[in-house]
């Protein structure tokens, strides 16, 4: 906790660097291909486009400050309200993914180190190996081929908020996007978990509950499974953050208004105080997360102490 403040203030200022070494006018952008250099350099003044960007980087990071991440150039909007349109696309594709991740990937993965060498770990090792290297733009197109232009069972585009007319019954808009971002994610959970167990069923602790005599499913449950989500842990929550930053793919696939696609818009029209904006609030989210893992070590092993 004592490093959040630092690391923001170093993240925001290599952001605000970075976004502002793109080439590209933002005034010129906007005015489109008719626009003139007086009429370009009379707009980047008054977006205050002109002024040192040190200058620029103290003005902006004052208002953030007081909770104000500035206002969009393209949407004329304040940069809080555009993240929060595409923040509900991308919580809730989260939030169903991890959904699927867990499902599948937690259970596949514990009967895979349990039947080791088996035919059943083979085949899921294999079958994991093999959706870990499928891209997901070519595993979206074809989830849209199969069920939304053949079968007709679901949309193949777009996000309707749940707060329209459908309520949660758009959530169905949301189901293709997200098996598709789940499939390489849960093939890795898959390897993670596997690994952790083996790695946690050679620990000297399990051999000596074997030889009391525990019953196997005992063992595997209470002994391995639990001291192996410590690993995996770590892992859920970094992917849960980057299921809501980084879909980018997924979202331009299926044209959903999320907030890996505002992203890539906002970059190509040089909309700097989204970027800025958005990249703060990923900042955020990842070092959340990395706090809650830590805290959930103290629920997951005993020998962990908050004090």
């Amino acid at each position: 906790m004592l490093t959040l403040l630092p690391t923001l203030a170093a993240a925001s200022f290599l952001v605000f660097l970075f976004i502002h070494l793109i080439p590209g006018d933002p005034a010129a952008i906007l005015l489109g291909d008719a626009a003139t250099p007086e009429a370009a350099a009379a707009l980047s003044k008054e977006l205050g486009l002109d002024e040192p960007l040190l200058k620029q980087y103290a003005l902006w990071l004052g208002n953030v400050a007081q909770g104000d991440l500035g206002t969009s150039i393209f949407f004329q909007q304040p940069v809080l309200s555009v993240i929060g349109d595409g923040a509900e696309t991308s919580i809730l594709l989260a939030v169903m993914t991890m959904f699927w991740i867990i499902a599948f990937g937690v259970p596949v993965g514990v009967i895979s180190a349990i039947r080791r060498g088996s035919w059943i770990d083979q085949i899921s090792s294999g079958g994991a190996m093999l959706f870990a290297s499928v891209p997901t733009f070519w595993l979206g197109l074809y989830l849209i081929h199969i069920f939304s232009v053949g079968l007709g069972w679901f949309p193949s585009s777009g996000f309707p908020s749940i707060s329209d007319d459908g309520g949660l019954a758009n959530l169905r808009y949301l189901l293709l996007p997200s098996l598709t971002l789940a499939a390489p994610n849960a093939a890795l959970i898959i390897r993670l978990v596997r690994a952790s167990m083996l790695d946690v069923s050679r620990e000297d602790y399990v051999r000596t509950a074997r030889a009391k005599g525990l019953h196997p499913a005992r063992v595997a449950v209470r002994h391995v499974f639990r001291n192996a989500l410590i690993a995996v842990a770590a892992a859920f929550g970094f992917t849960f953050a980057a299921l809501v930053s980084e879909a980018v793919v997924t979202e331009t696939v299926f044209s959903l208004p999320g907030i890996g696609r505002l992203v890539v818009q906002s970059i190509l029209r040089r909309d700097y105080p989204v970027i800025q904006g958005v990249v703060l609030v990923v900042v955020v989210l990842y070092m959340a997360v990395n706090l809650l893992v830590d805290l959930a070590y103290a629920s997951l092993d005993p020998r962990v102490s908050l004090n």
